[in-house]
This record gives structure tokens, C-alpha cells and sequence, in this order.
């Protein structure tokens, strides 16, 4: 699986932090306390564009995972005893930290070529956000990192994730909210006849560790994004700021976002 290639990693960044010491080549460099190892670290990066490259000297986690965990502690404290499920997790930070922790936790990609349910080489259940195979109720808390910018039909996904989860159970999740306040866009769309992609916009991809091109971005989110989950699951949506630099948490783009399912009484 993903997680057992992660020593190796971790001491190339090692290695690779020490070198850009010893050379002073750091575009931001800050000494501080990372939310995921819950150590005092380095957070450094040698490029602009801190969202993918601020690391943390310990875990390799970045600015958004560790803006996660910070909300994952302050909305679920018990999460090491809860139900938990982490749709297309990555190799470092939040999911391992969960994948280590948390008894309960499980966790699935997509693979076009697989059928709903059944399990990849990798070890990961297939899962289509769209259509799960999960039954109701499952869940007292889903994880999804930077995906829901990659669904074609974002409201049935917001649907399905409510109806997994159990009553009074949240969906945390980081998306980049590039419109900001404008009203969200699709930039790619599914043809309901002929299944073909039809570009409303330029086609851009994100890296994902299971397709060496990338996943396709769907969707150019705005802070609309909250009213679109009430309207498509009835799951009122917080989206939650941070700015921390002594976390290491800096950078464009850190917005995570809490749906919560109502419970019975509600």
C-alpha cells in the first residue's frame, strides 16, 4: 500500500532539508509546532507556491493537511474511537496519521476499471463518491482531501456522503476555492448521452498517486459552494479559514470546510 513506501520518502526530505540548509536556497523557511507529528519541526519550501511545497521536516505533510488535522481535532477529539472513512487518501500527514490511529478507519479510491466494491492490488476498496457501496448510516466521520474538485456530478457525491454518514456525523474536507466569493464553475462535464467529456474550460489536472497524468478539475469552486451542499444533501457547511504560520500553516487555498448531518431530533 501507499503508506509502506513512506520511510523512504521521509528520509529523502530529510536529506533534501539538510542540503537546502547548508545551501540557504529556502524561499520560506519558519521553525514551528506541526499539528500532525504534534512536535516542534521545520516547516521549508524552496518554490512560491507553498500549497504543495511547504513541508513539514518530520511528516512531509503540507499547509492544507495540517489545517485539516487542526479541525478534525476541534470538531471530532475522539476521533481515534470513531468510525472513519478517508475517500482517495494520500501517502503522508492527515491519512496516515488516521491509518496509524484510528482502529475504525478505512479507505477507498476510484478505479475506472474496477466495479464499486471490489478491492485494487493496492489494498484500497474501490469507491465511485457518486454512487457508494457503502450502506447508510456507516460513517461517524468522512475525509476527502482536494476531491471534489474532481466529480462530474458534485451533488450526487454530496448526497451519497450525507447518506453514509450517521446522524449528527461530518464530512471534513479541504477543496481549493479558487472563485472565492464568485459563484462556482464547471470547467468539464460528462455528456449525459455519449459518456464523453465535453471542456467548458482549458483542461487542467491535479497529481493523484493512483493516475500518473493526474486527475481532471471539474469544477472552479467559490464560497457558493456551501449553499450547493445544503441545497444537493440538506448537510449545513462551515468553511473555516487559518492562517498559522508557526503551524506551518500558510499558503493559498487552505480553506476546510465541515458539512454536518442532523441528527434525529433535528
Amino acid at each position: 500500500m501507499v503508506y509502506s513506501r513512506l520511510g523512504n520518502r521521509f528520509a529523502s526530505l530529510t536529506r533534501k532539508l539538510r542540503l537546502m540548509r547548508d545551501k540557504k536556497t529556502f524561499y520560506l523557511y519558519q521553525k514551528g509546532y506541526c499539528p500532525i507529528c504534534q512536535e516542534s519541526v521545520e516547516f521549508y519550501s524552496e518554490q512560491h507556491w507553498l500549497r504543495d511545497h511547504f513541508f513539514c521536516s518530520s511528516c512531509g505533510s503540507i499547509p492544507r493537511e495540517r489545517a485539516l488535522m487542526i479541525i478534525v481535532d476541534q470538531y471530532r477529539p475522539n476521533w481515534r474511537d470513531l468510525v472513519v472513512h478517508e475517500s482517495s487518501p494520500g501517502g503522508r500527514g492527515v491519512s496516515v496519521k488516521l491509518h496509524r490511529n484510528c482502529p475504525n478507519y478505512t479507505a477507498s479510491q476510484y478505479y475506472p476499471d474496477l466495479a464499486p466494491g471490489e478491492y485494487h492490488a493496492s489494498g484500497f476498496q474501490c469507491q465511485n463518491l457518486e454512487k457508494m457501496t457503502f450502506s447508510d448510516n456507516s460513517f461517524d466521520l468522512f475525509i476527502t482531501q482536494d476531491v471534489m474538485e474532481h466529480i462530474f456530478n458534485p451533488d450526487k457525491a454530496f448526497r451519497e456522503i450525507a447518506r453514509v454518514l450517521k446522524p449528527g456525523g461530518v464530512h471534513i474536507f479541504t477543496v481549493p476555492i479558487v472563485n472565492k466569493f464568485n459563484a462556482s464553475e464547471p470547467r468539464a462535464v460528462r455528456s449525459a448521452t455519449t459518456g464523453q467529456i465535453e471542456y467548458l474550460k482549458e483542461a487542467q489536472y491535479h497529481g493523484n498517486p493512483v493516475d500518473a497524468k493526474g486527475s481532471l478539475v471539474t469544477m472552479d469552486w467559490g464560497y457558493d459552494i456551501q449553499q450547493v451542499i445544503m441545497e444537493a444533501a440538506a448537510t449545513p457547511t462551515t468553511a473555516i479559514i487559518m492562517d498559522d504560520l508557526d503551524m506551518g500553516i500558510r499558503a493559498e487555498y487552505l480553506d476546510v470546510l465541515v458539512s454536518r448531518k442532523p441528527g434525529p431530533s433535528e
